[in-house]
Order: C-alpha cells, then sequence, then structure tokens
C-alpha cells in the first residue's frame, strides 16, 4: 500500500479550509448587525434592542432601566412609525456605521443622523458585533441624565353647521360626575350613598367601586365615574346632591339638535385598533377620536382636529436645552349644509313617536332641507361613552332606533303612480281625458292571473287620468302600466334615476323597478304600475322625481352641502313640459277635490300638490299584513319646500289618513299658517 506525502503547509490550508466551513463562511458585519437592532427599534422592540447593547453599554444601564426610559418617553410623544436606512461604514472605521432615521411623534417627525459604534465581542462562544449604546438612540442630542417634555396644543374639530350657521355638531363641554372618596360616608351610609349615585348614573355599585380602586387614587382625589352632557341640568342636580360627588366640566364632542339630526350627524368616538389599521400613517393615535358614522364619517378628513406638540430636552435641572420637534395645532374645516335646522326639527317631532322617514328638498335649487329617521338615538351619549346596558336597550328595541331609515328604498305605493303616468303620457299610451269604464273593487287580465286580482278601494264607475290620480285608483294605473309595455316601463324607468346611485355624497340606497331591472311578467308589470310589484323607492329620490313637476319636466340635482352655485338638473326632460304642468294641475286635485285622498291636508292660503300611497305587505292576497304610509307634497306658487315622509305599520292607524295631516303640520310650521 501506498501513502502519499503532504507538506506542513498544505496540511494547515486545508485545515482552515475546514473551519471556515463549519463557520458557514459568512461572518456578520457591523453594518448587518445594527440593521438588525433597528428593526427591532422600528418595531419598539426594548428588550431585543437590549440584547444587541455591549457588555460596556450594558453596564452603564440596566434591561429593567433601558426598557422603561424608552417605553415611558415613546409613549409620552406617542412614537409611531420609524423608517431608517442604515450606510455602509467607511473601509478605514469598518466599526463605526453612519444612519439615517426619521420617527414620527405626536409633535412631527424626529430625524436621526449618526454615526454608532459597535464593539465585537464573543457571547456564547460565538464572535458578533454589538452598540455601543448612546442616550442619544432615544432621542437625537439626549445625554445621560436629561429629561423629555411634551407641551401639547389642542386644536378644534370642525362644526356642523346647518344653512343658517346653527350648529349641530361641535366642540363644547359635558359633564364629568366625579367621587372624592374620602368624603364619602363609611359603613352603610356609604353603601347607600354609592346605589344612589349608580342609580343615579345608569351605573352599577361595583363600577365605582373599582373606580375608586386604582393605584393612583387618594382619599381626596376626584374620581370620574361617568360623563353625561351638560344640558342634563336635572340629573346632575340629583348627583351632586349627594355628599362627596362633584361635577366637573370636560372637553366633549357636542349635538345641540339630539335626537332630531341623530342619524344625519352621526357621532364621533374613540378610534379602535381596527380603525387605526384601516388608517395608517395619518397621524391618528390610540388616543385620537374619530367620526363613526354619519356626516362625522363621511367628512371626517376635513373635520378632524389634529392637535399640535413641541418636545422639549431638558437637562437633569429642568433646564431646556433644544426643542426636539414642533408641530401647530391644525383645526378642522367647518361644514356648512344645505339642512334647515327648523325644517329638521318640524320633520322630526311629527315622526318622532312612530318608525318612518322625513326628506324636505327645495325643489327649485335641489338644496336638502331636512334628513330625518326615527326613531332615533341621540348621538350626544354615544360621544360620552355609552354603557353596554344602554347600548343593548337600542339595538333590542323592535322600532331599530339604530337604523338609518331615510337612506333606504323601499315599496312607495300609489306615491309612484305619477311616474307611470308620466311614461304613459310620453308614448301616448293613454288620453289623459279619456274616462275608462270600472265596474269592479278588483280585475285581473285573465283568467291565467288565477286566484289574484288588483283591487281598489273607490267605487267610482269611471274615471279618467285626474280622478284615477286623486282617487289614487289601481285599477287603472295596473291598466296603463300593461298599456305601456314591460320593456318601454323598465326602460324609461332608468330616466328617472332607477338603477343609479343617487349624485349625494350621502350614502343612500339604490332604487329599483324590479330586483333584475326587467318586467317581463304581465302580473309583475300592472302590480309595478301603482307602485308593487318589486319597486323600491328612496324617499330623497321620489323627492328629486316630484321636483321635475316644478322644473318643466327636469329632476334637480339634490345638494347637501351649501352653496351660492346655480342650481343644475340632475336629470333633464324625463318628461315634456306639458306633461309636467299637466300632471302637476291633477296632483293639486289630490288635495283640493273632496274626493282626494289628501283633502284632509288642504291649507288656507297655500296651495299644495302631491300623492299618497299606502305600499302593502302580504304573504297572501286578502290576508291581512303590515302597510306602510306615504305622503309627497309639495307648494305650488313659488314653490320653495316638497316633503316626503313615510310612516311604517300604519294599517290600524288610519292608513295615509295618518301621515298626511303630519305633513301638513310641517308646512304649516315652515310657512307660519
Amino acid at each position: 500500500m501506498k501513502f502519499r506525502k503532504y507538506s506542513a503547509l498544505t496540511v494547515l490550508l486545508l485545515s482552515a479550509l475546514f473551519l471556515l466551513a463549519g463557520c458557514g463562511g459568512h461572518q456578520p458585519t457591523a453594518q448587518d448587525r445594527f440593521k438588525d437592532y433597528v428593526k427591532a427599534w422600528q418595531k419598539q422592540d426594548f428588550s431585543k434592542m437590549y440584547s444587541y447593547l455591549s457588555q460596556a453599554s450594558q453596564k452603564k444601564i440596566s434591561k429593567t432601566d433601558f426598557v422603561s426610559r424608552y417605553q415611558t418617553i415613546y409613549s409620552g410623544i406617542e412614537a409611531g412609525n420609524m423608517s431608517a436606512t442604515v450606510r455602509a461604514p467607511d473601509k478605514s472605521k469598518p466599526s463605526s456605521v453612519p444612519f439615517i432615521a426619521t420617527l414620527d411623534t405626536a409633535a412631527g417627525p424626529v430625524t436621526f443622523s449618526q454615526t454608532i459604534r459597535l464593539t465585537q465581542q464573543k457571547s456564547k462562544n460565538q464572535q458578533n458585533w454589538y452598540v455601543d449604546w448612546q442616550p442619544s438612540l432615544i432621542l437625537p442630542g439626549m445625554k445621560a441624565g436629561d429629561k423629555v417634555r411634551i407641551d401639547t396644543m389642542p386644536a378644534k374639530r370642525g362644526e356642523i353647521l346647518d344653512r343658517n350657521g346653527k350648529p349641530l355638531a361641535m366642540d363644547g363641554t359635558a359633564a364629568q360626575i366625579d367621587v372624592v372618596p374620602g368624603q364619602l360616608s363609611t359603613g352603610a351610609n356609604r353603601a347607600k350613598t354609592i346605589g344612589q349615585l349608580a342609580k343615579i348614573l345608569g351605573v352599577t355599585g361595583q363600577q365605582i367601586e373599582d373606580a375608586m380602586k386604582a393605584s393612583w387614587v387618594k382619599s381626596d382625589t376626584l374620581v370620574p365615574i361617568q360623563t353625561v352632557s351638560g344640558t342634563d341640568l336635572g340629573l346632575i342636580r340629583k348627583a351632586t346632591q349627594l355628599h362627596g360627588v362633584y361635577k366637573t366640566s370636560v372637553a366633549s364632542r357636542v349635538y345641540p339638535d339630539g335626537q332630531a339630526s341623530g342619524h344625519l350627524t352621526g357621532y364621533v368616538g374613540p378610534i379602535t385598533a381596527d380603525l387605526l389599521k384601516a388608517h395608517p400613517n395619518q397621524g391618528y393615535t390610540e388616543t385620537s377620536v374619530i367620526g363613526k358614522t354619519g356626516l362625522e364619517q363621511l367628512y371626517e378628513k376635513k373635520l378632524r382636529a389634529q392637535g399640535g406638540a413641541v418636545i422639549h430636552l431638558l437637562d437633569a435641572s429642568g433646564n431646556e436645552i433644544q426643542t426636539i420637534a414642533q408641530k401647530a395645532p391644525k383645526n378642522g374645516q367647518n361644514i356648512q349644509l344645505t339642512i334647515d335646522k327648523n325644517v329638521q326639527d318640524a320633520l322630526y317631532n311629527q315622526l318622532k313617536n312612530d318608525a318612518g322617514s322625513g326628506v324636505a328638498i327645495d325643489p327649485k335649487t335641489g338644496d336638502i332641507l331636512g334628513l330625518v329617521s326615527a326613531p332615533s338615538y341621540d348621538p350626544n351619549t354615544f360621544a360620552l361613552g355609552m354603557s353596554y346596558s344602554e347600548y343593548n336597550k337600542l339595538s333590542s328595541n323592535p322600532k331599530q332606533p339604530l337604523l338609518n331609515r331615510f337612506t333606504e328604498a323601499t315599496a312607495p305605493g300609489s306615491t309612484f303612480k305619477p311616474v307611470t303616468a308620466a311614461i304613459a303620457l310620453s308614448h301616448q299610451s293613454i288620453n289623459p281625458n279619456a274616462n275608462v269604464a270600472i265596474s269592479s273593487t278588483q280585475w285581473q287580465q285573465d283568467k291565467s292571473w288565477g286566484n289574484y286580482y288588483v283591487t281598489r278601494v273607490d267605487h267610482a264607475p269611471s274615471v279618467n287620468l285626474e280622478s284615477a290620480l286623486y282617487r289614487s285608483d289601481n285599477i287603472y294605473f295596473a291598466q296603463t302600466a300593461l298599456k305601456i309595455g314591460g320593456t318601454t316601463f323598465a326602460n324609461d324607468s332608468k330616466e328617472f334615476g332607477f338603477g343609479e346611485t343617487l349624485p349625494i355624497s350621502y350614502p343612500m340606497q339604490v332604487s329599483t323597478i324590479s330586483n333584475n331591472g326587467k318586467l317581463n311578467s304581465a302580473m309583475l308589470l300592472a302590480n309595478s304600475g301603482y307602485g308593487q310589484g318589486q319597486v323600491t323607492v328612496n324617499p330623497l329620490h321620489l323627492s328629486l322625481i316630484y321636483s321635475a313637476f316644478v322644473n318643466n319636466g327636469s329632476m334637480i340635482m339634490p345638494r347637501l352641502i351649501k352653496t351660492n352655485a346655480v342650481p343644475t338638473m340632475w336629470k333633464k326632460n324625463v318628461m315634456t313640459p306639458q306633461i309636467a304642468q299637466l300632471l302637476n294641475n291633477d296632483l293639486i286635485q289630490v288635495f283640493n277635490n273632496p274626493a282626494g285622498t289628501a283633502y284632509n291636508a288642504r291649507i288656507k292660503g297655500l296651495t299644495l300638490a302631491g300623492k299618497t300611497g299606502t305600499p302593502e305587505f302580504k304573504n297572501r292576497q286578502g290576508e291581512s299584513g303590515r302597510e306602510n304610509d306615504w305622503f309627497v307634497a309639495y307648494n305650488t306658487d313659488h314653490p320653495k319646500l316638497l316633503v316626503t315622509m313615510m310612516v311604517e305599520n300604519t294599517q290600524k292607524l288610519g292608513e295615509s289618513h295618518y301621515v298626511t295631516p303630519k305633513v301638513r303640520a310641517v308646512f304649516q310650521k315652515v310657512f307660519n299658517k
């Protein structure tokens, strides 16, 4: 056997290669190591950051102090996102790593532009680089013993104003109910006081006890228990009459119109973790307030206040060394609406005891004067902080006060008949003056309809278009729809905006002529002619349709934000001026003719036109079921108010005779009649 001979130099080279292979080949550089430190810094993982510190640095500051100091300072300045660039060190100084970083804070961005020295040392039998930490890695320019102070400068959230400058949402004050533990009686009297206060505030006695057990509470400390509306004077008086209970004024979002505008304005509340994720890099923090619903949410970007702040660096004696960052406060913008608070309140006062919706517009300008949903809720209670029991009471209410009804689309009933009439007249499908004989209160096209009939309440032996409108004859309009034809009816409905999003920033449900946009069944077409079948209409949309009767056949463009711009039309020439005038005259008879369905709503000295409607929701024909009550009305001489109102479940309340006096009362209030 032969053996190969190797030189000593060859053996040494082979040994070195094996050692390098065992070590993985690549040793981390100081730049690599500091990048790892920065990654932990960006996550504010202070414990991991401490593990990257050199032995010399760890002797100067303990892990507990290191983590605590970072957490305290970064929490105080509301430190957020951090971006950083770690550069390669100079070849002559491989241990000195330059970097640039920007840290978002409540006072704006703080920029680090430094060179950090790293030291090589062995840990767990491995050689690596470790950071020679300095306090300037907390904040630029900071030295051992220095302190940080942040001064905040509050900003004002924008107000939501009505057309006359009356506030619907504003920054104001609320009443905070506090207790002083040391002033409460002892024993049974103490328990009695806590029980009385709990009942007044709608909280539990345990909640009050828990609040007083907080670590920061002393016997003479004011302990906040509940924030209530500053206008609830009765509650405040009852609470503060108890020994040891006080009131403190605190800043709060205030809604002066309360429930009347609750669904319209919506409310603000503390930002949630989910909302923080949904609004990244927009300046929101865990302590921010944000619009949750309604206009507060819709116009959050304009309304939101962005507070200012100054971060000061102080020496150990409290003397200011420098200003690290500064951001001026930025007030939110005011939003002025076309809404008229007087009209809004008039609508709500008529609806507050019912479930329904009310819309008011100026039909000549398109200005939306009122948007009401009832029953409503008080947005002040949400802004102040609602208890679970209070919210549960609202959410479980069978009348659904949290449901915004003025945004919904539902069956309009006979208020839709003028649309059928306009389409029929446009295609000359009917002669408006021709009398149509109707011999019965029920009718069907032929025997293929089986047991289904179109029914009517009125018993007139014959009707023309005018009398069919003021008597609200379902059979006349079912027959008219069949004369128009399903394809023409469905196509023409699009000209009125059916199937289309309303041109307004406030989201509204889309009105539909049918579930699939077609009317290819004779029975469905006949029912659609008088606003049943599958027809659904949003109350604002219906108001815009009726505006065509005073705008020569064109539908006005709606406006919610006040402007001096010239009004424009949303849908031009949906009918001719002649048809618009003819239908306008017919709709006046709904009020003026003794047989008219709104005869009880006429007002002396004010000419009104409009239409009632009572859609039915029944599983089978002939059965009793749920009914809603609609009414659309407008003044015809110099038109400036058009009201659409819907009340749910009127089957036992007199149907259209229940809602017509309510609309009449709105006109009387607005016109001082």
